[in-house]
């Protein structure tokens, strides 16, 4: 069994709203088909991070965690900026088994074991250049992670963490969030959001003592990265 990781599959197979337009987005559906079953088994899991539909209500959605139901492997799926759908954990839960869809998980406020390892995680937050952070929302975010690795070190096990928004991007740092990381001594943090030329500036490898990796489904060519 491995671990995997990518983020941003921005899927919009029940809604008019293809990636395609934008460059090196062509045919991606079929690129994240086809290099996804290629490399992951049926006993593999793969944590997506964020941005997984553009469906607005889970109704709009079905098509697209239908898709990714019938990809290779169980999915550990966590809210990202753009998932409007996502109404609460038990709601999408619902959905989920209501459909059958029972190779999906969620990873909202708990955290999953995975051999000698916990998979935590939350949407995080993001500063945005020229604009007031929302306060409320960063207490909520940071309470969500903070929540997430108290369930996972309940296991005593490692916990890796992933997150959509990255917690540095070029000279801006989420002080609140990397204070967590730091807090439970975190090794390794994977993150989407960044797309085209935004990914010049994401933060690859070691920096404040913790091993940054950007998976954003375009950056790493539409293709799961192995972590374990």
């Amino acid at each position: 069994m491995s671990l995997y990781a990518i983020a941003d599959l921005h899927l919009s197979l029940g809604v008019d709203k293809p990636m395609d337009v934008f460059y090196g987005w062509d045919n991606y559906v079929e690129k994240i088909k086809h290099n996804w079953n290629e490399i992951v088994s049926p006993d593999d899991t793969v944590v997506v991070a964020g941005d997984i539909s553009w469906g607005m209500t889970m109704e709009q959605s079905f098509a697209d965690f239908e898709f990714i139901e019938h990809l290779n492997g169980t999915k550990i799926i966590l809210k990202g900026n753009h998932d409007y759908w996502f109404a609460t954990k038990k709601k999408v839960e619902d959905f989920l088994e209501q459909n059958d869809f029972y190779s999906i998980k969620i990873l909202f406020n708990n955290a999953y074991e995975y051999e000698d390892y916990c998979i935590c995680g939350t949407r995080g937050w993001m500063n945005e250049k020229g604009e007031q952070a929302d306060k409320k929302v960063l207490r909520r975010e940071v309470g969500r992670l903070t929540l997430s690795l108290e369930q996972g070190i309940k296991t005593g096990k490692k916990p890796i963490v992933f997150l959509h928004y990255p917690p540095i991007y070029a000279s801006d740092e989420c002080y609140e969030i990397l204070e967590v990381l730091h807090k439970y001594e975190i090794e390794k943090c994977y993150y989407g959001h960044l797309h085209g030329h935004s990914c010049e500036y994401a933060i690859n490898g070691v920096r404040l003592g913790v091993d940054f990796k950007l998976i954003s489904c375009d950056y790493v060519q539409f293709t799961p990265i192995k972590i374990l």
